[in-house]
């Protein structure tokens, strides 16, 4: 869990700094590939699951990693394809670039 605090408080502070939203909803102005997001172009998803592993583990609720996968594969294709397909409409050849060189997880 703690892991997962470090890497959404990193990628916050790398979306602050290039003044764009956090809000996966919101309007994003730039592409964000320093800090965190040079390993990962989803650090905010990927702290979310390290969170919810962290939080299995510490109930011993097995059941819950089961739940994982259905869980992973709805962000996947319920959320970060459309921000996927949102940032290459938008930002082209730049975008493209970045998913050429950074992973979508890890």
């Amino acid at each position: 869990m703690a892991v997962g605090l470090v890497v959404v408080v990193s990628a916050v502070v790398q979306l602050n700094k290039h003044h764009t939203t956090v809000n996966p909803s919101g309007v994003t102005t730039a592409i964000v590939q320093k800090g965190i997001f040079q390993y990962s172009r989803n650090p905010m998803y990927v702290s979310f699951t390290l969170t919810y592993l962290g939080i299995m583990l510490l109930n011993n609720a097995w059941l819950g990693f089961l739940l994982l996968i259905p869980l992973l594969f709805i962000v996947q294709k319920g959320i970060i394809e459309r921000e996927e397909n949102y940032l290459t409409r938008k930002f082209g050849e730049e975008y493209l670039q970045y998913q050429s060189i950074v992973r979508r997880w890890f």
